[in-house]
Parts: structure tokens; C-alpha cells; sequence
């Protein structure tokens, strides 16, 4: 048994306990609230003066994937540009425990995220969340965890229109993404009558995505491509969320009515192509008003050590601070389907915890404490 005792303990989805207890074993949490009696011959971590929070939760990176911030051709292992539908590719795959950006964004208070392909392709494979903690992919992985990957606007078409390959447009982007959902469902049928198809890799990967089986997280900055994301979803029935919703504030009633989850970010961008022109930092507090449930992100590698601080921004911004904190913890959560096991601090749950020497939300606060499943992987209390 181990206790954290004495600190300013946010659980998030209940009670916040100005002067809290936190008792776990084996890795989950069997405990929490004030004045709890402390058992005899437990492991007490004096968290004195600090708070803590749920483990913080990036459900959008290409971190152990993406290699730190490399950028060299040919060293890049989250987007397969040589076909623009490859839903049979597993980010599991490439997942390198030894990236040197674990530790960064482990110290910032980060103890799950869901990495993926990038997104170049129409459908780009299947992305998976892990524990920043283990030396095997195996060990890191949350099995169940996969999701299909998709991307709308001017990523496809870029990547491939300019090579002279589908798509070329938003409607190619548009037509291919049916043209594969149509053949799954043919597939599927099959399988369904109990047939024998001829195996076709990237069909099998889609099947549980045209059966809402497996959630899908569409790429789309534009208004107009979040609605293309939606009108798809819709046609084919799709259990999805959406990623990036950089233009969301114009059309709040359509994501409202859709019940959504928005994973927004990054939010320090430069202008740096046409479809994040309309890059607002009050996005994310004007969808928290409308009642669309908002995740964080800072899209990357490294850049996850700092979502904390885009989360203060945002906070200025207009959103609430409890929102922000649930956009980098219980939200993602659901985003992920991992909700019952993470994302806030209750019995029964990992035992997750970021320890934090000030507002956890704040530039000038620190991370002191990341602990993962009942155990320290970062410390930096001396």
C-alpha cells in the first residue's frame, strides 16, 4: 500500500480536497478524500504544499513515432506516403520506447497519450494509446486501444495531388474515403454471410470501422472539411471524434447537435498553410460554451510537455479552468475509450498522478512528481 498524503488533491470528475489523501495498491486507486486514516506499514509520499491532479493525457500525438522532433528524409515512420489508403498499417509497429521525448513530456505531468499516423493520407492506418513507462512496445501499449486515423483538406491532396495521384482535390479526398468505406461494407457483408472473400489487408482493417466497431479520428481544419468529416460520418454511420476543429466557431450549431468530441490544437501555430489561417485561441472556451466537449493537443513529439502551459492560455482566453483541465485529462479519456481506467482520481482507477508545485496550469508552475500505475518515473522534488 502506498499513500499520497497532504496535498491540494483534484480529482477532476468529484470533489476537490484542499488537504487530501490519495491510497493505492497494485496500481490502482482504492482510495481518496480528506483526513483518511493512513494504514500501518504503508509507503507515505509527503506531497506537502503541492497539488495533484490525474495523470495529464495527450489523445493526439505522434510522440514515440515522430522520433523527438526529427524532420530528415527518410527517418520518419508516422506517414506512409505511398498510397493514400492505408488503414492496414499499425502505429503500434513503430512504436520506439527510447524516444528521447518520453522523459520531457513524462516531467511535465503526461502519463498517457495516443499516437498515430500523421495525416498525409485519406485513411492512414491505425493508432493506439500507451503508459509513457516500459522498454517494448508490448510494454507500453493498451491493448484495445486502436483507432482508424483519417484526414480531410489540403494534407491529401498535397501530398498526393502533387505526384499525380488521387486525390487531387477536397472532392477526390471526399470520393476516395467512400470508395474504400463502399468496399468494406461489401466485404463485410460477406464475412457477415459467412463467405470467404478473397483477403484484402486494407478491407479487413476496415470492417470494424463500417461496423462502428472502431472509433475513427478525422483530421479537419476548415470549416468546410469538418463538415465533409461530419457528412461522411453520418453516411456511414461511423463512431468518430474530430481532429483539430481549427474553424469550429463557425458552425458551433452543427458540432453541438453532432455531441462531438473536438480535440483542438496545437494552438501556437504559425499561418504556416491556408487551412489554420482562422487560428483562434478562444476557440476551444467558445465550443466549451456551446457544450462541445473539448480535448488539447499539441500535435507532436516534444511539443506535449507544454500543453499545460496552451491549457493557461486558453484559460485567458475565455475557457474555464476547470474545462482546460478536463481537456488534458478526463476528456481525452473518452476520446480514447480508456475512461474507466484513466483520466481522473478515483477508486478503482490507474493510479496515475501528476504533483505539481503551483497551479498546474500555470508557465511558472513545475511538475514535481509523475507517477505511473502506483510507481515514480519522474522526479524532481530535490
Amino acid at each position: 500500500m502506498k499513500a499520497l498524503v497532504n496535498g491540494k488533491v483534484i480529482t477532476v470528475t468529484g470533489e476537490t480536497f484542499e488537504q487530501g489523501t490519495i491510497l493505492f495498491e497494485n496500481g490502482k486507486i482504492t482510495a481518496v478524500g480528506q483526513n483518511l486514516p493512513v494504514p500501518e506499514g504503508a509507503e507515505v509520499i509527503d506531497v506537502q504544499g503541492c497539488t495533484v491532479t490525474p495523470g495529464l493525457i495527450d489523445c493526439h500525438t505522434h510522440l514515440c513515432v515522430m522520433h523527438g522532433r526529427e524532420t530528415m528524409p527518410g527517418h520518419q515512420d508516422y506517414n506512409e506516403m505511398l498510397d493514400a489508403v492505408t488503414p492496414n498499417i499499425r502505429a503500434l509497429d513503430a512504436l520506439n520506447p527510447f524516444d528521447p521525448a518520453i522523459e520531457r513530456v513524462r516531467g511535465a505531468g503526461f502519463t498517457t497519450c495516443y499516437t498515430g499516423p500523421g495525416s498525409s493520407n485519406v485513411i492512414g492506418g491505425m493508432g493506439c494509446s500507451f503508459k509513457l513507462r516500459g522498454t517494448t512496445a508490448e510494454e507500453m501499449y493498451i491493448p484495445g486501444s486502436d483507432q482508424m486515423k483519417m484526414a480531410m483538406g489540403e494534407n491529401p491532396k498535397r501530398c498526393f495531388g502533387m505526384k499525380g495521384k488521387p486525390p487531387m482535390t477536397r472532392m477526390g479526398t471526399a470520393g476516395l474515403a467512400r470508395e474504400f468505406f463502399d468496399r468494406a461494407l461489401e466485404y463485410a457483408d460477406k464475412l457477415d454471410k459467412g463467405e470467404k472473400p478473397a483477403f484484402d489487408a486494407r478491407l479487413a482493417a476496415l470492417v470494424p470501422v463500417v461496423r462502428g466497431e472502431m472509433r475513427v479520428r478525422i483530421h479537419c481544419h476548415q470549416a468546410n472539411d469538418i463538415v465533409t468529416a461530419i457528412r461522411l460520418a453520418r453516411e456511414y454511420h461511423l463512431d468518430y471524434a474530430l481532429e483539430h476543429v481549427t474553424e469550429g466557431y463557425k458552425i458551433l450549431d452543427l458540432l453541438a447537435g453532432e455531441n462531438v468530441y473536438c480535440t483542438i490544437g496545437p494552438l501556437l501555430l504559425t499561418p504556416l498553410k491556408m487551412e489554420v489561417w482562422g487560428l483562434e485561441q478562444s476557440t476551444p472556451g467558445v465550443l466549451e460554451k456551446a457544450g462541445i466537449p473539448v480535448c488539447l493537443t499539441a500535435d507532436g513529439g516534444w511539443d506535449t510537455q507544454w500543453l499545460p502551459t496552451h491549457a493557461g492560455i486558453i484559460v485567458r482566453r475565455g475557457m474555464s479552468e476547470e474545462g482546460a483541465l478536463r481537456a488534458i485529462t478526463i476528456n481525452p479519456a473518452h476520446v480514447m475509450g480508456l475512461d474507466s481506467r484513466i483520466g481522473s482520481i478515483e477508486p478503482g482507477k490507474d493510479a496515475d498522478f501528476a504533483v505539481f508545485d503551483g497551479n498546474p496550469l500555470s508557465n511558472l508552475t513545475e511538475c514535481r512528481l509523475t507517477i505511473i500505475d502506483g510507481e515514480i518515473v519522474s522526479d524532481k522534488r530535490a
